[in-house]
């Protein structure tokens, strides 16, 4: 008896690299039966600034300027996380009041890519108007960072071995103004996001990613922390004076006394950890003593200084999106010898399959805009050879790893 033929119920369907709904280059791979999407491929690659390379190529002090360019929201991160792992290389000791400073410009930055996170994700499910709100109260924010560094985006603060700018007694009261705006919008935002039956109805039990799953592929940042997972550097492994601050990790069940590990879940902690940053930046200004701002003044001296270190180091810190990795290799030399750098986004990437595996396709949008994502500080190379797309293997990729590890130990 002749079998019948099986007929296809799944097709695919490609979104990106270019796309209404995606704010930078990324491309997914759907395959949907019906609405419903069974399975799900990412590819990067679509924006590489070799910014890496470039930086082997500069002194430390000009490298600043490079990793403060890495990602616009993250932008006082990076160049602080290369500076804590230079620091470590050179032996050098931060001053007490620097610390305190680096952290206030650390927490206001995580308001300005929180606040900036929450518009993101009104417009991706429709609200509009919600998403003029948050960009009305982050213009308080960005007011605030201008005060404070002179700049709104690429704040130019940093230096190896402290901070470049001070705060005054005469600028806390507008400081204070400030602060006192933004926890009076912060009851505004968490009323609407957390309240809004709306916003409950599209977020709630949509892009669940479990804890088990966060664990296993390496969740970083609110995305992990929504998910149940305590993970948090400022916490784990203090840096600054974060030590000296007595505050915990922020999970959902903080506030709803459970944990989904949905877009709901992810809306919770980014508010929260707004209205702790806010806390954080008024502690950070009580408590921060008097003293120098930067341990080595003189330009020229520290770059003699940083020529002579030699050495391996790695900078840790809590990005708004999750943990900012900088790894760098001094060799007694006016350049780096390597400098590598891994940023928040690159980890949250695969936990995206199983956060949209299942899901609608009216889903995508709100759902790959949940993790907060950054291709341009995330993407990597795509390897040609003769022409042809030239794929690493798993084996081939860690033999090469061993290869290069064994070149910077000589």
């Amino acid at each position: 008896m002749k079998a019948k033929a099986t007929t296809k119920t799944t097709y695919q369907i490609p979104i990106g690299p270019i796309h209404p709904a995606l704010k930078e280059p990324v491309q997914f791979e759907f395959e949907i039966d019906g609405e419903r999407i069974v399975d799900v491929d990412v590819s990067l690659g679509h924006v590489h600034r070799a910014i890496e390379w470039t930086g082997m190529h500069r002194n430390p002090i000009q490298i600043l300027y490079l990793a403060e360019r890495i990602c616009g929201i993250c932008s006082y991160c990076h160049p602080m996380a290369f500076s804590l792992a230079v620091e470590r290389i050179a032996g050098i000791e931060v001053p007490d009041r620097a610390n305190y400073l680096r952290i206030v410009h650390a927490e206001l930055e995580r308001i300005c890519s929180h606040v900036l996170w929450a518009g993101v994700a009104a417009h991706e499910i429709g609200f509009d108007s919600v998403l003029f709100l948050t960009w009305q109260i982050r213009e308080e924010a960005l007011d605030l960072t201008e005060y404070l560094t002179g700049n709104r985006v690429t704040k130019a603060i940093t230096m190896i071995g402290g901070v470049r700018r001070d705060i005054t007694p005469d600028m806390l009261p507008r400081i204070k103004k400030s602060l006192k705006v933004l926890k009076d919008s912060f009851e505004k935002l968490r009323k609407i996001y957390l309240e809004d039956k709306t916003f409950k109805m599209r977020s709630q039990g949509c892009g669940i990613l479990t804890k088990e799953d966060a664990l296993k592929l390496c969740a970083c940042g609110p995305t992990t922390r929504a998910s149940g997972v305590k993970k948090d550097v400022r916490i784990d492994q203090p840096y600054f004076a974060f030590g000296d601050l007595d505050f915990d990790y922020v999970t959902p069940d903080v506030l709803t006394g459970e944990v989904n590990g949905d877009v709901y879940d992810r809306i919770i902690v980014r508010l929260l950890e707004v209205k702790q940053s806010i806390e954080l930046i008024e502690r950070s200004i009580e408590q921060m003593p008097q003293g120098e701002i930067v341990s080595e003044p003189k330009i020229a001296k520290l770059l003699a200084t940083l020529k002579k270190a030699k050495g391996e180091g790695i900078g840790r810190m809590e990005a708004p999106r999750g943990e900012v990795f900088h790894y760098v290799k001094l060799n007694e030399n006016e350049y780096p010898y390597s400098w590598k750098v891994r940023a928040p986004t690159y980890s949250n990437i695969l936990p995206w399959i199983p956060m949209l595996k299942g899901q609608q396709i009216a889903d995508i949008p709100i759902v790959a805009a949940s993790t907060d994502p950054c291709m341009s500080c995330t993407n990597r190379v795509t390897i040609l050879k003769d022409n042809n797309k030239y794929e690493l293997t798993k084996q081939e990729l860690h033999r090469l790893s061993v290869e290069k590890t064994r070149r910077l130990m000589k």
